[in-house]
């Protein structure tokens, strides 16, 4: 048995007999079969075992796996989750580096560079080291490259360039007309090419701009749902920008024949309302006969953008008939000035035909109609005609039209006639049959902050009763005063609305008192 206390010269301890092993029996760390056959395949199946990455190979033989690095640091100074990386392994990997490339959008892109740099100098310092050894070296220094200073970048805006398309395609209108053999007239010969369209960039918003308008927003969508969420055909796209409501013309029979079928309409409010336009679509017409009416709607739309949504789906159903109308000689006049060969033809035709029966008659084609003489007298009833081309005055003019009426049949009402200020509330569409009398009882309005804009509701306001709130987003206060009058066949006008540090902006659902004959 050997002792272990008395040691032999140059022993470290009992269970090492020298201090350092002979060189011939140093062996180097066994490497796989499979890495020397093929290093590159068994290199991304170790990335696939430990990051569960996405792969897809491109046309070159590019391998990209996507993954995400999760910093192994527990003292990690900044707020990241994880890193997104692409791998880029050419396909003759491993005499071509491998690439990296940093999707995160929360990391500005000077950092992604630091970061992307820093991956290439690894690669080139550890020639021989694993694409997993080289991710492992990328978390350890991730803090390093993130603490560098920001790379300054470039950002690079490109516009697309339409003018060889409709230079083009004026060519081949030309070239592809079934009559470009025939002669042309002489004016036409004459005619100068349309001019090119300009190209009209972009309209930008401030972040201030489109903080408020998305407010706005999401304000009105509330009132449009909670007044027609109940409605027949109401539907809701799953992104909040497309809605089906129901439209129910006031003057279906005088529409045209297409339009009469219409039952709802699609309302695409944009996201970015209403600083990009609102614009609506016909439902149960053809296509060609509701996009000139959509146009218009939209152009109205535009100019108006004061108005809620809820205004403006009241106003096509009221005024349908009327931008039906309009858009009909829009698109008559577009067709004259389209055509004005045609047009030239047909007028030259006619005054040969009138010369002609000028000289077989021997008298001139001017005929003086004498003036009737009823239109020397004014309209003493103060009726109108009906006309839908004064709908947009029909505010105005309400207030004197109708019949006379005495002092005996205003005391009849009980109401004095209110002084006229403030703002007017009327119902200038209004009809009544088999009601006398009609009067708003209690008033509710959505009125708009002087301060901030901002839209508030009043509720339960009664006649001749001040009513104070303040706003919910300032606590500016302000009042409102509902000063009442008589509706009837004589006058459309409802009564004023008095407001102090407000405005009006919309009317809400309303309780009416009817008095029936």
């Amino acid at each position: 048995m050997i002792s272990t206390r008395k040691l032999p010269e140059g022993a470290i301890d009992g269970r090492q007999a020298v201090a350092m092993a002979p060189t011939d029996h140093v062996v180097p760390k066994p490497i796989p079969e499979s890495q020397t056959q093929d290093p590159r395949k068994y290199q991304l199946n170790q990335m696939k075992k430990r990051y569960s990455p996405k792969q897809n190979t491109l046309q070159d033989g590019t391998t990209n796996l996507v993954f995400q690095l999760k910093p192994s640091d527990p003292d990690f100074p900044f707020e990241l989750d994880y890193l997104e990386c692409e791998l880029q392994v050419p396909a003759s990997y491993p005499k071509k580096s491998p690439r990296l490339r940093v999707k995160n959008r929360n990391i500005p892109r000077g950092f992604a560079v630091n970061i992307e740099r820093g991956w290439d100098k690894l690669v080139h310092e550890e020639q021989s080291s694993t694409l997993l050894a080289l991710t492992k070296a990328l978390d350890k220094n991730l803090e390093a490259f993130l603490s560098e200073r920001k790379t300054e970048t470039v950002t690079l805006l490109s516009f697309r360039d339409t003018r060889h398309l409709d230079s083009s395609a004026y060519v081949l209108g030309e070239t592809s007309s079934p009559v470009a053999s025939a002669p042309l007239p002489e004016s036409s010969q004459n005619k100068s090419p349309s001019p090119r369209k300009q190209y009209v960039p972009e309209e930008s918003y401030t972040e201030e701009q489109i903080t408020t308008a998305r407010a706005r927003r999401a304000q009105e969508i509330r009132q449009l749902e909670a007044r027609m969420s109940r409605m027949p055909h109401y539907q809701k796209s799953a992104d909040g920008i497309v809605y089906t409501l129901t439209l129910e013309p006031r003057r279906r029979g005088e529409l045209p024949a297409e339009l009469r079928k219409i039952q709802s309409v699609q309302l695409i409010i944009p996201l970015l309302y209403p600083l990009q336009p609102l614009k609506v679509l016909l439902n149960d017409v053809e296509s060609k006969d509701a996009e000139p009416l959509e146009e218009l709607f939209a152009t109205k739309a535009t100019q108006q953008k004061q108005m809620s949504l809820t205004s403006h789906l009241n106003y096509l159903s009221q005024n349908i008939h009327v931008l039906a109308r309009q858009a009909h000689a829009e698109v008559k006049q577009t067709e004259k000035v389209l055509n004005p060969v045609s047009d030239t033809v047909d007028s030259a035709a006619q005054r040969t035909i009138a010369l002609r029966v000028d000289s077989e008659d021997g008298r001139s084609h001017i005929q003086i109609i004498p003036r009737p003489p009823e239109w020397s007298f004014g309209n003493e009833s103060g009726e109108s005609d009906d006309s839908d081309d004064d709908l947009w005055d029909s505010e105005d003019d309400s207030d004197d039209g109708g019949a006379a009426v005495d002092a005996g049949d205003r005391g009849v009402s009980g109401i004095s006639q209110q002084v006229e200020r403030g703002t007017a509330m009327s119902f200038p569409s209004i009809e009544l049959h088999t009601i006398e009398l009609l009067q708003v009882s209690i008033l509710n309005i959505s009125v708009k902050c002087e301060r901030c804009r901002t839209l508030n509701d009043i509720t339960g306001l009664k006649p001749e009763a001040e009513k104070a709130s303040s706003c919910k987003k300032c606590a500016t206060s302000f009042t409102a005063k509902f000063r009442q009058e008589m509706v009837h066949q004589s006058s459309v006008r409802a009564g004023f609305i008095d407001v102090a540090g407000c405005t009006v902006a919309d009317m809400l659902p309303r309780y009416l008192s009817l008095s029936l004959p």
